[in-house]
């Protein structure tokens, strides 16, 4: 492993595998677990730098489980980092502070400070991605000096982030001054990644300076640095930084060259059958994650009610003779039989208002019933506006009774168009098409229920106006992509989904209107051409978490 990171960090990544997989094989050997999580960790530096996030994501998620079981907290805090770095690469910044934030708290537990640094500067990252650069500086500067006090010559990364942020800002000054240092700094410690990563930011800077030739020189110096590398992660933004240089000049040409080279090298890092692969990957860890933590919680259930039963048995043979009870079986015997017959139908009933007739039939066939990944489904999200300023205004019982009356409404529509319930949060109310049996129109059956509910809510509105009573009004989001989708728990089963997916139907829920179905891109592309829907482009909204996305409000023709 040692000399596996020393190659690593002098940039000889393939050479760097070799190491680290024979040491995966030699502590693999020796049963020693503990190194076997640090070779998994490392191989996993190692792919993300070589662009393969999927084979990092993979690792690293290897590396986590087995620190979790040891309870190696330092472990799983830096687990949490280098799992958050991909979703970050990513561009899915709440799923990267979902590791991150966890992962600070694990580090500030143990008093490390190189683990804060790092972490904090990751969330500085995450708000910067963000464009709130502010919040951003404020994360960076403290990582910054928490190194300088602790290790003065692991600075560069952080120096560069420092810059790139002023940069955004238009501080140019500031930006270079820092980012000129990061660059001398890496260069000494031979830290080639960072020394890239610093040259690209000066060849942005210059650009921002309208100098396109020192632009071109520094982002051609870089290229190199990434090729000898084999670093694809730097390939993307040194190619584009030389086609903006390029462009400038008036080449158009060597412009065009690296444009598609660019191009190559995004499709590459962020191709669709990657995408799908970290989601699986990420939401079957999930779904572990809460299998093995309700597992635990019910066998402690488990443990005290067998317990109790053994006291209750010993306290009635206590006071019971054995053969009194014999004629009294015999005589109640057919009653219980047919009760018995009623209470498991009655079972299979409240089975199926739970849990989809699939996922029953599965979970009483095997015992369980296994999480699977569905590659299209199209996600329902409702909201209601102002529920707190209304729930003050209305008696608990009369809120209820107004939220019951609107969600049975919404759970006969689902029903109506084939979609599956999955679940109520508060006033939100969460559905799904085309699963747990995939079919092709999913999409289509989803915007149909979305404008009914729509419908059913203005319905309403108009009722109570009529009455001056206070009134319901909605939100509704719909986004399509892959999901994975099982049950959570061993006892009160629930049927729930996981993924992006979900996070972005929620964001198209709430950057919609009042009122409106707000549809995203990825559903758009696949009803477009239904002529029983008009569509109203909304052009480019920035959603929490996501960025500026492309957004659609529908109705009916």
């Amino acid at each position: 492993n040692d000399r596996g990171l020393a190659l690593y960090h002098l940039g000889e990544l393939e050479t760097a595998a070799a190491a680290f997989g024979s040491a995966l094989e030699i502590q693999t050997g020796i049963g020693n677990e503990k190194g076997v999580s640090a070779a998994l960790n490392n191989l996993g530096m190692v792919y993300l730098a070589q662009g393969d996030r999927p084979r990092a994501l993979d690792h690293y998620i290897r590396s986590l489980k087995m620190d979790e079981a040891l309870g190696d907290s330092l472990g799983v805090a830096g687990s949490h980092l280098n799992i958050g770095v991909i979703f970050l690469e990513m561009g899915d910044t709440e799923q990267a502070l979902a590791y991150f934030l966890p992962g600070l708290v694990m580090m500030e537990k143990l008093g490390n400070p190189r683990g804060i640094a790092f972490l904090t500067n990751s969330i500085g990252n995450v708000y910067s991605r963000q464009g709130d650069h502010a919040t951003s500086l404020g994360y960076l500067k403290r990582s910054l000096g928490i190194l300088e006090e602790h290790n003065p010559n692991g600075m560069a990364p952080m120096l560069n982030n420092v810059g790139a942020t002023f940069l955004k800002l238009g501080e140019l000054d500031s930006a270079y001054a820092y980012l000129e240092h990061s660059r001398v700094l890496s260069d000494e410690m031979a830290d080639l990644g960072t020394a890239t990563h610093a040259r690209i930011y000066l060849g942005q800077l210059a650009l921002a300076r309208h100098d396109p030739r020192l632009a071109a020189e520094h982002c051609s110096s870089a290229l190199d640095l990434s090729r000898s590398l084999g670093a694809w992660m730097y390939h993307q933004g040194a190619c584009n930084c030389l086609y903006q240089a390029y462009k400038e000049m008036g080449d158009h040409g060597r412009a065009l060259e690296y444009h598609e080279l660019e191009v190559a090298y995004t499709d590459s890092l962020s191709n669709e059958k990657n995408t799908k692969k970290i989601t699986e990957l990420e939401m079957q860890y999930g779904f572990e994650k809460k299998e093995a933590a309700a597992q635990a919680e019910q066998e402690k259930k488990d443990a005290i009610a067998a317990e109790e039963l053994q006291r209750q048995k010993l306290v009635r043979n206590g006071f019971m003779g054995g053969f009194v009870l014999v004629a009294l079986f015999a005589g109640v015997f057919l009653t219980q039989r047919n009760r018995i017959g009623k209470e498991k139908k009655r079972s299979e009933e409240l089975l199926l208002n739970i849990l989809p007739e699939e996922v029953a039939d599965e979970l009483k066939d095997k015992g369980e019933a296994e999480a699977k990944l569905i590659d299209q489904v199209t996600v329902l999200f409702t909201d209601f506006k102002g529920f707190t300023a209304l729930s003050e205004t209305l008696s608990p019982k009369e809120l209820v009774r107004d939220l019951h009356e609107c969600f049975s409404a919404f759970d006969h529509i689902c029903e109506e168009h084939g979609l599956e319930k999955i679940k109520t949060i508060g006033d939100a109310y969460m559905a799904a098409g085309g699963l747990p049996t995939p079919n092709t129109t999913h999409a289509t059956d989803v915007i149909k229920a979305a404008l009914a509910m729509r419908d059913f809510i203005a319905e309403g509105k108009r009722h109570k106006l009529e009455q001056g009573l206070p009134y319901f009004e909605v939100r509704i989001g719909v986004h399509t992509g892959p999901v994975v989708a099982g049950i959570v728990g061993v006892k009160k089963f629930q049927y729930d989904i996981w993924g992006d997916t979900v996070n972005t139907a929620s964001r198209m829920e709430s950057s919609g209107e009042v009122g409106q179905v707000n549809i995203s891109e990825a559903t758009h592309e696949l009803v477009k051409g239904d002529s029983e829907f008009n569509f109203t482009s909304r052009g480019k909204i920035k959603a929490k978490g996501k960025g500026e996305m492309e957004m659609y409000f529908v109705s009916t023709r």
